[in-house]
């Protein structure tokens, strides 16, 4: 069990968008190297019932997987579309969006932050989006103090964390704080473990990834300034 969730962790930790992971002893291995591995592993097992049972919910989990991050699961991207952003917000079950300007030294920090969390939460879609690219959106959600991050579940605007208000209205707070936000605003969600979570370590570990106006200014900026 412990070399299957090992290598499903492999498969499933942030990295490029290509394929291709590096194994523990630096060598190239792709997905379907990957799952191959995984396959021997589970066909090894002497339960022939946890056997089949394990293959099939493998194979489940990892085309769910993949189909996951083509989508741009697990990333932190930046859209530049208005028609895309609209799209995709209307789309994921959970999905959040992050409205900033390039100069402006807050947004830079909320970046850092959310670009942390896209990777363990990996059944929610985090995006940016510059306000300039997204006149109609700014203008429909009434987004006037930047940060803006706009929380959105089944296509519906959820909630909204304006500027650093919530989070202290420091610059220097933790990830973990902004975590707990989102964590209460239910656009990101924790492991549930149970029965479900069964042979192999395969199931716990893709839920777990399935799941100012100067650049140098310390206050929010207003858009209407």
């Amino acid at each position: 069990m412990s070399e299957i969730a090992a290598l499903t962790a492999r498969l499933t930790r942030p990295g490029p968008s290509s394929s291709k992971r590096i194994d523990d002893d630096g060598s190239d291995l792709d997905e379907e190297e990957l799952f191959a591995q995984l396959e021997a592993e589970i066909e090894n097992d002497s339960d022939i019932v946890l056997r089949e049972r394990g293959l099939e919910k493998i194979k489940r989990e990892m085309e769910a997987l993949k189909q996951l991050r083509e989508s741009g699961h697990g990333r932190y991207d930046e859209l530049t579309d208005e028609k895309e952003i609209i799209r995709v917000s209307a789309n994921e079950p959970r999905c959040v969006i992050h409205f900033y300007h390039s100069n402006f030294k807050r947004c830079e920090i909320m970046d850092k932050h959310l670009a942390s969390l896209a990777p363990k939460y990996f059944n929610t879609r985090f995006l940016r989006v510059f306000v300039e690219n997204v006149p109609w959106l700014v203008e429909k959600l009434g987004v006037k103090v930047l940060p803006c991050v706009v929380c959105f579940m089944d296509g519906v605007s959820k909630d909204r964390l304006i500027g650093f208000e919530d989070l202290g209205n420091k610059d220097h707070f933790e990830t973990a704080t902004l975590e707990w936000r989102l964590l209460n605003s239910g656009v990101i969600l924790k492991e549930q473990r149970g029965d479900s979570a069964i042979a192999y370590g395969v199931s716990s570990t893709v839920r777990r990834h399935i799941r100012g106006q100067a650049a140098d200014d310390d206050s929010d900026f207003d858009l209407d300034d």
